[in-house]
This record gives C-alpha cells, sequence and structure tokens, in this order.
C-alpha cells in the first residue's frame, strides 16, 4: 500500500498542532508560576525581524489548514488575526483541528499531480504540483512556525524538551 498524501500530511498537522497546544499550556503555567503578563510571551520574539509568537501560532494553523483545504479542493476557512490571549490562540489551534477533520482524505489523496495556486503575499500567487506544494512549501512552513513557537517559549525559560515538540508521535521504545 503506497503512502499517501493524506497520510503524509493530516497526522503531521493533528501531532504537530496538538504539542503545540501542549507547549502553550507549559507556557501558560510558566507565566503564571512567574507573575509574568502572559502578554510578554505572545509578543515575544527570537529577533526583531522575526514575527512574535501569536503571529508564529497563527502561520503554522494557515499552513495546515490552507494547504489541506487547497489540497482537498475547497476553500479554506477565514480564521481572523485578531487574537490578543492565549486562550483566543489555543482556540485558533482548536478551530484548525476541527477543520482538518473535516477535509476528504481521498481527494487529497489525488491532489499529487493536480495544480494548486496558492497566494504569495501581496497580489504574487505561485503555482505547484499538489505533491510539490506539500512537501516543498506547506509542510516546510508548517514546521518552521511550529519550530519557532516552540523557541520563543523556550527563550522565555519555559520548561521544555524534545518530546514537547515531538507530540504524540506514534513511538514504540523497544
Amino acid at each position: 500500500m503506497p503512502f499517501t498524501m493524506s497520510q503524509a500530511s493530516l497526522p503531521a498537522f493533528e501531532i504537530g498542532l496538538t504539542a503545540l497546544s501542549g507547549v502553550l499550556d507549559k507556557a501558560a503555567a510558566h507565566m503564571a508560576a512567574k507573575k509574568v503578563d502572559p502578554s510578554v510571551l505572545l509578543g515575544w520574539r527570537l529577533a526583531p525581524d522575526m514575527f512574535a509568537l501569536t503571529r508564529q501560532v497563527q502561520v503554522a494553523c494557515d499552513m495546515a489548514k490552507n494547504g489541506g483545504a487547497r489540497l482537498a479542493g475547497v476553500e479554506p476557512p477565514k480564521f481572523e488575526d485578531t487574537e490578543t490571549t492565549l486562550a483566543e490562540v489555543q482556540e485558533r489551534i482548536a478551530k484548525t483541528l476541527a477543520f482538518l477533520k473535516t477535509l476528504d482524505r481521498q481527494t487529497i489523496d489525488g491532489a499529487a499531480e493536480r495544480e494548486i495556486v496558492f497566494p504569495l503575499g501581496g497580489q504574487n500567487k505561485g503555482q505547484m504540483s499538489g505533491a510539490d506544494y506539500l512537501n516543498h512549501f506547506v509542510m516546510p512552513n508548517f514546521y518552521f512556525h511550529l519550530t519557532a513557537a516552540y523557541a520563543i517559549a523556550r527563550n522565555c525559560g519555559v520548561g521544555l524538551g524534545k518530546l514537547d515538540y515531538l507530540g504524540a508521535i506514534p513511538l514504540k521504545r523497544v
């Protein structure tokens, strides 16, 4: 049985976003224990020209929902980028996970050769085959923003380890 586009994407999105939610839970507990306003964490960035934590989460969610939707041939839901609290950021993750469960796996699996047109910012658009779009645009961007969010929380002193980033991967210890 071949490894399919839906197998390559949907579980990775679910595991990654669920792990990100766990990272944010630990970050909230850390901020409460240190008596630091959570908005400090949400506005934190690793470098002046990088997105702050809130935007990293928004983009990770957008990569999953928009990428999955385009591969499934449906219009992605529009989420306004208005989150200002940890609860609102967590809600965005939950909405993204719920949307991903509605996508048709067979349509995603059939998207490998289909041309996907997607916005690149401003009036610019990109076009790639579904397989290239998933492997060379969606997944790298998804993991980049997950990693940046994890690194921001870690940089703020949140006690995290690699397993917090990896989440509930199907790992069997031997």
